[in-house]
């Protein structure tokens, strides 16, 4: 039977075998993001993280309507503190504990309705985005006279084609799911409330692969896509000693030799 844990109210933890569930828990706030949630969310993350036993993250919103809609202005508009000025010092890691993050371990979307603003921003601090087909994604900043300003301008035109995303950032209009998949934002377009189960589906194919080699290929991909070939091969040259070193590398190996499922240890 699935672990779950609720470590704040505004946030639902589960461990399901290697897959660690996310949701926030604002839905009558549209799961907007507040301090008090980016707290929870970052808490949450760093759990997951460090737990050797999950391989896999998956981020999702409560309820049918949204999966984040961004910041919550209502909130901003009437002071209230970011982030409570007699707490520790503390890096949060970014909008929602989530789109500053250098996550060392893969993380799925399950977008379970609209993802506007800070709610595309946090898609695409995730390695890969499920999505109901009623989802919709969108920077509407600068229809309320701000601008995305949790990495939405420096990814959106590295995830679709330059022009489409100086339109979408320009324009703060919205795109449906099925035009976010036909641009490649995202990975998968699913059923109506299905999202979520599907991400674990996807969650659960990446935890057939070795927890290790997962991990620094995803290292290697990531810095890629930011510095370019040449930084990425240097990175490959110290992970590929690092993977060959591991047991996992070895029970791979093995394993196949004697055609059998390999037990990754994730050492």
């Amino acid at each position: 039977m699935d672990e779950v844990e609720s470590p704040d109210p505004l946030v639902v933890l589960e461990r399901r075998a290697h897959v660690g569930v996310i949701t926030l828990n604002r839905p009558g706030a549209r799961n907007a993001i507040n301090a008090a949630i980016t707290v929870a969310i970052a808490d949450a993350i760093e759990s997951l993280e460090a737990d050797d036993d999950i391989w896999v993250l998956v981020i999702t919103g409560a309820g049918d309507r949204s999966f984040c809609a961004g910041a919550d202005l209502k909130e901003i508009a009437a002071g209230a503190p970011k982030i409570d000025p007699a707490a520790p010092q503390r890096d949060y890691g970014g909008f929602a504990g989530i789109t500053g993050r250098r996550f060392i371990k893969p993380v799925i979307a399950a977008v379970n309705g609209a993802a506007l603003g800070g709610g595309t921003e946090i898609c695409m601090a995730c390695d890969l985005v499920v999505a109901d087909e009623h989802a919709t994604f969108g920077l509407p900043e600068v229809r309320r006279g701000l601008f995305a300003g949790a990495m939405g301008l420096e990814r959106l035109p590295r995830r679709v084609p330059p022009a489409i995303a100086m339109e979408l950032i320009l324009t703060g209009q919205a795109i449906d799911a099925a035009r976010a998949l036909q641009l490649g934002l995202i990975n998968r377009v699913v059923p109506r409330g299905s999202c979520v189960a599907a991400a674990v589906q996807l969650a659960e194919v990446i935890c057939e692969g070795a927890p290790l080699a997962i991990r620094y290929s995803k290292a290697v991909a990531r810095a890629s896509f930011s510095m370019g070939e040449d930084s990425a091969a240097a990175d490959v040259r110290d992970l590929r000693r690092a993977v060959f070193k591991s047991n996992d590398f070895r029970e791979g190996t093995r394993a196949f030799a004697e055609k059998r499922t390999p037990e990754w240890t994730g050492t």
